[in-house]
């Protein structure tokens, strides 16, 4: 049974009827372009096959009930009673009363509903799970209003949700693939202006995701911190966001910065080269320069903006010595969760046999692996009357 109608059928068996609507939202992984998001650079990821699916109906008050599959739990506010004051941090549905908040802040007038929630995208591994309740909850609400979906606007409103209620002050990257995803396609993104290119994955090829199982620790702080490291290169460059900052300018001031804030800095200045160069590379199908810059971002995100761990460190060298590997890095935010590998089509099972072996040897750890083609941002399964 797929998780579409599984939430289907828990909806029907709690609330005695189907479901009105079916929204859902993909998790992520990022290709390439880690931490430069919110420093008005570029990213290149693409939506996964893996997804948050709420079944709904709208009720005739305020109120959003919902039951949550995966913590067998059930949660309910009303939107027009909220306020910053009544959130609670840690728990799933801040996010999507964040959604709420965000929304009506934005000027919606929000109507209430009922319904059952249920993903697939691993908590905690760097693949976006939150933004994926963000953007299914987002869909939600805006099949029940007479708003016209906008991809964009929606992810800067869910990214407000994130910043603002949850406190992650994480950039626009995971909201806006989520809410923006091409089928088949990875998304080359301005994060600046909020351009979306799509760009084809290079023929004969597979993106891995290797999910080490470790699961990120303090990482609200170390990712805000690093955001403030940021802020204060730029502002020693005089200049709004790191992006505008050339190779040839860092490096002829980086004695006179932090050491510390020198090397954030050097990461998410090569960073962005690497991202453009990878998104020619594709465009070119062109597997080969792809994996090398994958390999280069993962070891200035290990040596200059210490995000990776051990377990993550590893698998990526494991996979790195695998044939047929073209390049791996961690992705998301690091300090755990995943890395991505890129390898060619006909090695696949092979290859997942052997990381995931030789991980097990090396950790004592079971890597979870996926292979995902690119997916379709947030949609709608099952409109108002289907």
């Amino acid at each position: 049974m797929s998780l579409q109608e599984h939430v289907a059928q828990e909806f029907a068996n709690r609330f005695g009827t189907p479901p009105d609507i079916i929204a859902r939202a993909p998790g992520r992984v990022n290709l390439i372009g880690e931490h430069t998001d919110y420093n008005d650079g570029f990213v290149l990821p693409m939506a996964i096959d893996r997804a948050v699916w709420i079944a709904l109906r709208p009720r005739n008050d305020s109120y959003v009930v919902i039951y949550s599959l995966d913590y067998d739990e059930v949660a309910e506010f009303s939107p027009a009673e909220m306020s910053q004051e009544s959130q609670r941090h840690g728990e799933w549905v801040e996010y999507m009363k964040g959604v709420a908040w965000a929304l009506q802040e934005a000027g919606w007038t929000l109507n209430g509903w009922e319904g059952v929630m249920a993903g697939d995208v691993p908590i905690g591994a760097g693949l976006s799970s939150s933004a994926a309740i963000e953007l299914a909850t987002a869909r939600a609400f805006a099949e029940l209003s007479s708003h016209v979906w906008d991809a964009v606007e929606m992810a800067k409103i869910c990214q407000r949700a994130e910043n603002e209620w949850v406190g992650m002050k994480s950039g626009i990257m995971d909201q806006l693939i989520s809410s923006a995803g091409v089928e088949g396609r990875a998304l080359l993104i301005d994060c600046r202006w909020l351009t979306l290119e799509p760009v084809p994955l290079p023929p004969d090829t597979r993106v891995v995701i290797m999910d080490t199982t470790t699961r990120r620790e303090l990482v609200t702080s170390a990712y805000n911190e690093r955001r403030r490291q940021c802020e204060q290169a730029a502002s020693f460059f005089n200049v709004s966001a790191l992006r505008d900052v050339s190779l040839q300018q860092f490096e002829a001031a980086a004695d006179l910065l932090d050491p510390v804030v020198a090397k954030r800095a050097r990461h998410v200045i090569t960073e962005n080269e690497r991202t453009l160069q990878a998104a020619d590379a594709m465009r070119a199908g062109d597997a080969t320069t792809f994996g090398r810059l994958m390999d280069a971002s993962h070891t200035s995100l290990r040596d200059d903006f210490e995000v990776t761990n051990d377990a993550l460190n590893t698998i990526v060298e494991i996979a790195r010595r695998q044939a047929g590997c073209y390049g791996a890095r961690m992705t998301g935010g690091g300090f755990g969760g995943c890395a991505v590998a890129l390898v060619r089509a006909d090695v696949e099972a092979a290859f997942i046999e052997s990381v995931t072996a030789a991980y097990r040897q090396e950790t004592g750890l079971d890597a979870r692996i996926y292979v995902s083609p690119a997916a379709a941002g947030a949609s709608v399964v099952v409109p108002v009357g289907g």
